[in-house]
């Protein structure tokens, strides 16, 4: 299934999401524009994410993009076309309920970054559970540069890669390379072109598709909520996870199957 989402009165779609295989692509499509992220794309891609929340039959997302960038951050025409604190609000807050709603879903999240991805397009990478790179791609929080320091990106990045290191992209405006994103935890991994990049996507969403889509959504909420809580708090968090877990039928499948050296059919129970 493929759909198309068109941008207010335009025909031309900004959003695309294809299902296959239990995986779904939604590919951001403002190439013109460098995939920066207009209101009505955060919109469109908040109801996308909404919908693939409910929707049973995708196990696995991946957020790609079209043209020569992944994501150029928030469309400043659009901003200086919208002056006024009641503009700025609500975009931001509609930036942030995008990016909670990402991590929120029940289901993970791979960002396909083929090439340079700035400020809020940086966050976008960030905010996704995991995140492949060409060797060409770049990634920056450049606000600075410009005199609107990138503090809402600052939210995700700060999450992924050390302070130190943080604070230097944040600070200084600096793109960092593939590589050193993959050595900052910003990605999980580099390869060396768009085929290749395909190729270990599909991989790494098929492998993620095949597993117990509860076990999935209960191990995604646990990472998150865990992340923050003090270590002891962490520790009786989890083991009342994975009591709760234990008593699924999934993990009793899982185990049962492990036992007896075959496939687990798995019900999401």
């Amino acid at each position: 299934m493929t759909a198309a989402i068109a941008e207010t009165a335009s025909a031309e779609p900004i959003l695309l999401r294809e299902d296959e295989g239990g995986i779904a692509t939604l590919t951001l499509n403002r190439p013109k524009a460098r995939n920066a992220l207009s209101v009505a794309l955060m919109a469109e891609l908040q109801a996308a994410i909404t919908a693939i929340a409910e929707d049973d039959s995708v196990k696995a997302v991946v957020l790609a993009a079209n043209g020569p960038a992944f994501c150029a951050g928030h469309d400043l025409k659009e901003i200086r076309a919208n002056p006024g604190r009641a503009f700025y609000e609500g975009l931001f807050q509609l930036c942030s309920n995008l990016m909670l709603a990402i991590t929120r879903l029940p289901k993970p999240v791979i960002a396909r970054v083929h090439g340079m991805a700035t400020a809020a397009g940086c966050q976008l990478v960030a905010t996704c559970d995991l995140a492949v790179a060409v060797e060409g791609a770049r990634f920056a929080t450049p606000g600075v540069n410009i005199g609107l320091f990138c503090s809402t990106p600052m939210v995700a990045l700060t999450r992924n890669v050390g302070r130190k290191q943080a604070m230097e992209m944040l600070l200084t405006g600096r793109p960092i390379t593939a590589d050193e994103a993959m050595a900052a935890g910003l990605v999980n991994a580099v390869v060396p072109d768009e085929a290749e990049l395909d190729r270990r996507i599909a991989a790494l969403a098929g492998t993620i598709a095949a597993k117990s889509p509860l076990t999935l959504a209960i191990g995604k909420e646990a990472f998150y909520r865990q992340l923050d809580m003090p270590l002891a708090d962490a520790y009786a968090y989890a083991s009342d996870v994975m009591t709760t877990n234990m008593l699924a039928h999934d993990a009793e499948e899982g185990i049962d199957a492990f036992l007896e050296k075959r496939e687990p059919k798995w019900t999401g129970e």
